[in-house]
């Protein structure tokens, strides 16, 4: 899974073919159709073996029937940040609450000690909403622009569709073949939602099992344990982990102790805060 998670105020982004040429006409001819089949045919394997890993991970999850029945899920745990690499946490035990929601509906809401941190997508529709833990009078809206919505969108689809379908909307797998990671040997596959929009994710190729993810952004994404609902293999825990421009290291690391598929999901958790 992918989470968007924000740990401080939020900023948005605006955001030839030669030697057929000096053959004869039927002769080039014949040579260009010969030249499409075989790329047809080289395209026609590579989809299946795109197809063929993509089963395999959504079989190392759980049933098809299962992952497709899925409408909603609700996460709930605790996050951590850490700076650098072997050191204490600089924040710690931080209450998160995760909803996903069928089209295209996410909220994140993480509880600081100063302030309370939700951030939701509507459809098209997203914005951060920021409140004072001692003065709830004291709030602030920022309303997402094109960019980051469409990144929310792209992550809710992550988190909802188990892999399968990215060309119904629009988008585009790429398969980028076998790499070791690990000492495991992995098929790398590229989820192209649109140019910007990257997911890079490694599978074994034995099991399908997610080894670990990328975004074009450069940060990995890991995931640790497994919590099981309904038959479906959840992770335990979620650790995102970037590079800042001065070459230190961030994670943020969240644990989740209940996960919920298909629950009863209020509407007004995903309406927007009206001006006081």
């Amino acid at each position: 899974m992918n989470l968007p998670l924000r740990v401080s105020a939020p900023v948005f982004r605006v955001q030839k073919t030669p030697e057929i040429m000096t053959l004869p006409f039927a002769r080039a001819r014949f040579a260009l159709a010969l030249g499409l089949a075989l790329f047809s045919g080289l395209a026609s394997l590579q989809a299946a073996d795109v197809e063929g890993i993509i089963a395999k991970a959504r079989a190392y999850l759980g049933p098809d029937a299962a992952l497709n029945g899925i409408q909603s899920i609700q996460y709930t745990g605790k996050l951590a940040v850490f700076e650098g690499v072997g050191k204490e946490p600089k924040i710690s035990d931080i209450p998160v609450e995760i909803i996903f929601q069928k089209p295209f509906r996410q909220r994140i809401m993480a509880s600081f000690p100063n302030r309370a941190e939700t951030t939701v997508l509507d459809g098209y529709d997203a914005w951060q909403y920021i409140q004072d833990a001692v003065k709830p009078s004291v709030w602030k809206l920022d309303l997402m622009l094109k960019d980051a919505t469409k990144r929310l969108r792209a992550n809710t689809w992550e988190n909802l569709a188990f892999y399968r379908g990215l060309e119904k909307q629009g988008g585009q797998i790429e398969d980028l073949g076998d790499v070791s990671v690990d000492g495991v040997v992995c098929r790398k596959l590229a989820f192209r939602h649109e140019p910007g929009i990257v997911f890079v994710r490694y599978f074994e190729k034995a099991t399908g099992h997610l080894i670990v993810s990328e975004t074009e952004q450069g940060s990995t994404i890991r995931e640790e344990g497994e919590i099981m609902v309904n038959g479906i293999r959840f992770p335990k825990k979620v650790i995102t982990t970037s590079r800042r421009a001065d070459g230190t290291q961030n994670s943020i690391v969240v644990t989740f102790d209940k996960i919920t598929v298909n629950g009863k999901i209020d509407d007004q958790l995903f309406a927007m805060p009206a001006p006081r």
